[in-house]
């Protein structure tokens, strides 16, 4: 008993230095680590699973059957550090494969500032991305990059955005020389944050315009001088237009990223009119996961015409998600859905990290609220939240080695959360692309695995069709109501008592 105590205290202890380290590790996750390291943990460890045809989602285990787990995992949990330790080891000196090159961070001339900063985030070998991008941006090229989420991209335009900065010697009194517009304001805070880290030995500042920030804030700010800004494409317009002391005459670089998304979100003419205000003599580059045809007509207005490269490491692919996530979806009558989804967090709270996607910002407000009523604890992202919670919820979750993020398609994109063991979409997406930017989220990075499941209802089962259309690969788990958990009668009195609520 006392070796247990001593065990679980070293775990504890273990924990911490953890979440001490969580900022460095959020940092390494948004430019794709170098080292393999495995996030899934299995159902059933260290057993090969059989007949993956019709596989079996046991969202509830007896009494029994978890005692077991408890008393193996730490065990198990040991040998697996052990394993981590060993392929970090072996990280340092291979280049790894799948989406990573041979080719250093130290053959591409940088300076001695950036390499330093690079080396200190423990990076040393390119994802394929960074190795094809990085050389042209740095010569001045115009581009066009198509790569999956997770392959890598912030660092591929970052690099070259502060090499460009440190080489004409930019100052405060110059403004801004590089501007990076990105879709939602998560993503546009880790960018800031990356950058930030990448700019600690260099004298050029960075700075961040982003929807629900203090405007007063932000002018101040860019008045001082800003020479690396990251923004949302609303806020940035607006102090375009309308912020004087805003120097912006000297832009050396415009950077585009997840331009497809950009452009979703209903931002074309405000692109087109930032386009439109900012200097015509400067280099350009979009970033996009997927080439629609809008982001080919922005491209035909922002980047040099016949003269910009184009990139895409996903050519030839065979299957368009990431190689380590295990992908399922589960057919589940309507009136059982909510049901099931509460069992299956149930099953996993404390142990997993899960982030479940519903359609809409009232979907997701109104099952928060639910959980939490019924004392299951959950986080929530979407849009109508203050800025301030809900950048504090999103590095909540970033730093918390298990939880539950409720969330909108608003954390769909880009962003680079550690450690996500589960994706649930309890409501479909609208498209595969969707599908596809959605279970991006995990299995992100060299080695690292993940799973993802779908919940759909009789009536939806015809959207697997687009899935295996578009080369994803999903394999049905079987729905088995009698694991579910007795929940009705509990469920009935609170959700009474949580619609008078509401009603009051």
């Amino acid at each position: 008993m006392a070796d247990l105590d001593l065990d679980l205290e070293q775990q504890k202890k273990s924990r911490k230095r953890e979440r001490d380290e969580a900022k460095k590790k959020i940092l390494k996750k948004l430019a794709i680590k170098q080292e393999k390291e495995s996030i899934l943990i299995h159902d059933e460890p260290n057993q090969k699973k059989k007949n993956k045809k019709n596989k079996d989602v046991n969202v509830v285990k007896s009494k029994e059957e978890e005692e077991e787990e408890d008393n193996g995992q730490e065990e198990e949990e040991e040998e697996e550090e052990e394993e981590e330790e060993e392929e970090e080891e072996k990280g340092e000196e291979t280049s790894g494969n799948g989406i990573m090159t041979g080719e250093t961070f130290e053959s591409l001339n940088l300076s001695d500032k950036t390499l330093k900063s690079i080396k200190e985030l423990g990076f040393k070998f390119l994802t394929e991305i960074q190795a094809k991008a990085i050389p042209p941006l740095m010569q001045g090229e115009d581009l066009l990059g198509a790569a999956r989420t997770g392959s890598g991209k912030t660092l591929a335009f970052l690099i070259p955005a502060i090499e460009l900065l440190y080489n004409v010697s930019f100052t405060p009194r110059n403004g801004t020389g590089v501007i990076i517009i990105c879709p939602t304001r998560e993503l546009a805070i880790q960018s800031f944050l990356v950058a930030k880290e990448l700019l600690k030995y260099h004298s050029q500042t960075v700075g961040k315009v982003i929807g629900g920030e203090n405007r007063k804030k932000e002018t101040e700010i860019l008045v001082k001088g800003v020479n690396l800004l990251v923004a949302t494409p609303g806020r940035l317009l607006d102090h375009l237009q309308n912020t004087n002391g805003f120097v912006f005459k000297n832009l050396k670089y415009l950077v585009m990223d997840e331009a497809d998304r950009i452009l979703e979100q209903n931002f074309e003419e405000d692109l087109k009119k930032i386009i439109k205000i900012l200097p015509m003599t400067r280099q350009t580059s979009l970033f996009s996961a997927t080439q629609t045809s809008q982001v080919k007509d922005l491209a035909r207005v922002s980047l040099k015409e016949h003269e910009h490269v184009y990139i895409d490491v996903d050519e030839g692919r065979k299957e368009v998600t990431n190689e380590g996530l295990e992908q399922g979806y589960c057919v589940v009558p309507s009136a059982k859905r909510l049901i099931f989804l509460l069992t299956f967090l149930k099953r996993f709270l404390g142990k997993k990290k899960i982030m479940v996607f519903f359609s809409t910002c009232k979907s997701t407000k109104f099952h928060a609220e639910l959980f939490r009523y019924i004392k299951l604890d959950c986080l929530e992202i979407r849009r109508g939240m203050d800025q301030t919670k809900r950048s504090s919820i999103f590095f909540q979750f970033n730093k918390a080695e298990t939880g539950i993020l409720l969330c909108t398609d608003v954390a769909s994109r880009g962003l680079d959360i550690p450690h996500v063991d589960w994706i649930v979409q309890y409501d479909p997406p609208e498209d595969a692309k969707t599908y596809i930017h959605r279970v991006g989220r995990t299995a992100r990075g060299e080695g690292a695995k993940g799973k993802a499941l779908l919940v759909l209802t009789p009536n939806e089962l015809q959207f697997i069709w687009h899935l295996k259309a578009e080369k994803i690969p999903v394999e049905q788990h079987e729905f088995e109501e009698g694991k579910l958990l007795n929940v009705k009668s509990f469920l009935v009195k609170y959700f009474c008592s949580f619609l008078k609520g509401l009603l009051h």
